[in-house]
């Protein structure tokens, strides 16, 4: 897939990897207003597609660790960011990016490219780096072999990064406002420089800039230093909460941690390891040397209330731009739906729903744009929140990771427990499971028109079982899915004649079983 590129007043190309994560996906904007022409290298071009930024860059299939696919995707580039990590907690996760870094290097030199900019982890001075967590440990060992390049390079590296949907910041925003009281790990009594995501990026486009001679790691950080458990009182304050009671518990260990931070945030427990496992740790800036190539400029670096002040008026808003979710889970399923009935890969399983609706197909799609988050999804209430915390249990997403945006979505956006795989505005909306399964699954919902010009909506579920534990749990949930799948049918339908009868695009969800059989079968700048 490839989109327009529009003239570059700079004349530079940048290729920027991990466009459609959280940093990413604010970068390329912010390249953009700074007179860079971008390509984005993604392995999946059609998630980029709905970004507004989309019709303005190159986007190139590819991936990290195939060369194959990043000979063209460096070809004329000046600066390469590299903005992709395994947050994976698999055995090999090291080795896989120690093989992605090695490629990309080679590849950027092979190709010409004037300078390679690295975002990484900052990581204590007086710590020996084997000691380090295997997340820790990775970051810098990445940055080693980009610095060893052959390619002038700038390693950042950054400590918890603090804006609107961070994965750092919706950590400490769900502990600090769902317990007032909290028992927490020893770790809330570590230091850490945190640093606000408008100052990130302003560092990242700013070293595009730099002389050929730099090839080196730099610091960065806020104007605080803070320990965890002031950097949640400071919260509270800012979010004028009362004044929360912390009680450090030293026996709480990194995994521990990451299981009771995936049981109260909707960060899960694959993503909070690695950030548990970095708070162990003091990580402070021993230098401020960025500044000798991308001057502060007034009011920067912001401070740790300030940065907290914007995001949290982000989210106020609903103009959160990227989230922690814009990336899949760890061990998130990619593969796009089977084609059916003509796939032989197997067992396929549907379940496909049908309803005529007194509504016209314009009210019927906002209801089905507008489905998870805070409207939930339109059937027995119980079993969807089961089936959430089941999954948060098992370290899955479960159903808090809500929406980006109440009213959009699109491609790419995480939805509770789902990933938007495809749509087509207005008729159709396809869903991927991200919660813990035996196999994959799929969730397709349809704005129709019959032949007599009325609408109709359509749903249907596929499920691809993976060995024996995926068939015993399909046919284990099977006579459930009356009550979910057809309850979802029925309410969404009524949901959207009730809607169109009282002429707004909204209405709140309920549950309501249903009777139809089953069918089965085979900020400011940037914004914080």
């Amino acid at each position: 897939m490839a989109t327009r590129t529009g003239d570059s007043s700079t004349g530079e190309r940048c290729l920027v990897t991990g466009a459609g994560g959280y940093i990413g996906g604010r970068l390329v904007p912010e390249l953009l207003d700074a007179g860079y022409a971008v390509r984005c290298l993604a392995r999946t071009p059609a998630h980029l597609r709905d970004l507004p930024w989309a019709d303005r860059v190159d986007v190139v299939r590819g991936d990290v660790t195939d060369a194959d696919t990043l000979r063209p995707a460096l070809r004329d580039v000046q600066v390469a960011y590299y903005l992709v990590h395994s947050m994976s907690s698999g055995r090999d996760f090291e080795e896989t990016d120690r093989r992605a870094a090695r490629i990309f290097a080679e590849e950027a030199r092979a190709a010409g490219v004037r300078r390679i900019v690295y975002l990484g982890g900052l990581t204590p001075v007086d710590i020996p780096e084997d000691e380090l967590s295997p997340h820790l440990r990775s970051r810098a060992e990445v940055g080693r072999i980009l610095l060893a390049s052959g390619v002038p390079t700038t390693v950042l590296r950054a400590a918890v990064v603090v804006g609107s949907g961070s994965a750092s910041f919706e950590m400490l925003r769900y502990l600090t406002e769902r317990l007032p009281v909290m028992v927490t790990p020893s770790w809330v009594s570590t230091r850490v420089q945190p640093v606000a995501v408008r100052d990130v990026l302003r560092y990242l486009v700013g070293s595009a800039r730099m002389p050929e001679e730099v090839n080196r790691t730099f610091d960065i950080g806020g104007r605080d230093i803070l320990t965890y458990r002031e950097m949640m009182e400071r919260y509270a304050t800012v979010a004028r909460l009362p004044r929360r009671l912390i009680l450090p518990v030293p026996m709480l260990t990194p995994r521990l941690s990451s299981h009771w931070i995936g049981l109260v945030t909707p960060v899960p427990a694959a993503l909070a390891l690695p950030l548990a496992e970095s708070l162990r740790y003091e990580v402070v800036c021993s230098e401020n040397d960025i500044t000798d190539h991308v001057p502060d400029t007034p009011g920067s670096p912001l401070s740790f209330d300030r940065a907290l002040a914007l995001a949290l008026q982000r989210v106020r808003d609903a103009q959160v731009v990227t989230r922690w979710s814009s990336a899949s889970l760890p061990g998130a399923p990619s593969d796009p739906l089977p084609t059916d009935p003509d796939w032989a890969g197997g067992s396929l399983y549907t379940d496909e729903r049908r309803r005529d609706v007194a509504a016209g197909p314009e009210a019927l799609w906002r209801v089905i744009e507008g489905i998870g988050g805070e409207n939930g999804w339109y059937s027995f209430p119980l079993a969807w929140a089961l089936r959430g915390w089941f999954d948060r249990l098992v370290g899955g997403a479960g159903l808090r990771r809500g929406r980006r945006d109440a009213d959009r979505l699109r491609v790419g956006d995480a939805l509770d427990f789902w990933r938007v795989e495809e749509i087509e505005r207005g008729s159709m909306l396809r869903l991927r499971a991200e919660m813990r399964l035996p196999g994959k699954a799929w969730l397709e919902m349809y704005a129709e028109r019959d032949g007599a010009g009325r609408s109709r909506y359509r749903q249907r579920a596929v499920f691809h079982p993976r060995g024996l534990a995926g068939q015993l749990y399909w046919w284990s949930v099977a006579p459930f899915h009356t009550i979910v799948f057809g309850g979802m049918a029925r309410r969404i339908a009524r949901t959207a004649e009730e809607s169109a009868s009282a002429g707004r695009g909204d209405a709140p969800a309920a549950a309501d079983p249903a009777t139809e059989p089953p069918r089965h079968g085979r900020e400011e700048q940037p914004h914080p």
